[in-house]
């Protein structure tokens, strides 16, 4: 979808600008997308060893040493959940500080799994689809060393990014973007508009979730077409 219209019913959705849908409902599941640094490897070592979801993944990486990149409150819980399985987890950060509430720094630095990589940036993911991430090539801010930092895996919790660009200026959304729904439902400000999963969750972005509001949404739906 590339266009939408809701200022008036039936709502239109252009199609690859193309062809256009109406329909006297709409239910945005557009979601979220993990923020990425951009860096060689990245892209191409995705699920064989380069991850943005812990919850996810952490489970394949038993008894591995893991990087984790991120200063805020999501890579301090992801770092902790990691360690649930790796045998050691560092957390790489571009900064002295970290932007995390003190509650998460506080578990975190308590953790003695957990190794922490400060002034320093990721620069290249090193390995193959076929063997894995091998090592994170970094670069120690203040002293301007690049070298090899041994890694089983590499998880990325920089933040999400919501896919709500296409209703910008119609629909009710927070600062980051995340579209806003009234409690205990998928209404937006829009009467016949629902919104589920990630396009509305910056909490919980699990599938299981997703799904459930996505049930939701569904029976909104229905019932707004049978009572208006």
């Amino acid at each position: 979808v590339t266009e939408v219209d809701l200022s008036s019913r039936p709502f239109t959705a252009k199609v690859d600008d193309e062809y256009t849908l109406t329909g006297d409902t709409l239910v945005i599941s557009t979601g979220a997308t993990a923020k990425l640094l951009g860096i060689p490897g990245e892209d191409e070592l995705m699920g064989f060893g380069v991850s943005a979801c812990a919850t996810c993944d952490g489970f394949f990486f038993r008894d591995q040493e893991l990087v984790i990149a991120g200063g805020g409150d999501s890579a301090m819980e992801e770092a902790t959940f990691l360690t649930k399985f790796a045998s050691k987890v560092t957390v790489i950060h571009r900064r002295d500080e970290l932007r995390a509430s003190k509650i998460m720094q506080d578990r975190a630095r308590a953790n003695d799994k957990i190794e922490w990589l400060m002034s320093h940036v990721p620069v290249e993911v090193i390995g193959t689809q076929e063997e894995g991430v091998k090592a994170l090539k970094v670069k120690d801010l203040k002293t301007g060393r690049v070298y090899d930092y041994p890694t089983g895996g590499f998880f990325v919790a920089i933040g999400h990014r919501p896919n709500s660009q296409l209703f910008q200026g119609v629909l009710d959304m927070d600062d980051t973007g995340y579209l806003i729904t009234e409690p205990d439902s998928t209404k937006t400000n829009v009467p016949g508009v629902f919104a589920c999963g990630d396009i509305q969750d910056s909490v919980y972005r699990q599938a299981v979730t997703a799904a459930g509001t996505g049930c939701m949404a569904a029976l909104e739906a229905e019932r707004f077409l049978q009572h208006g």
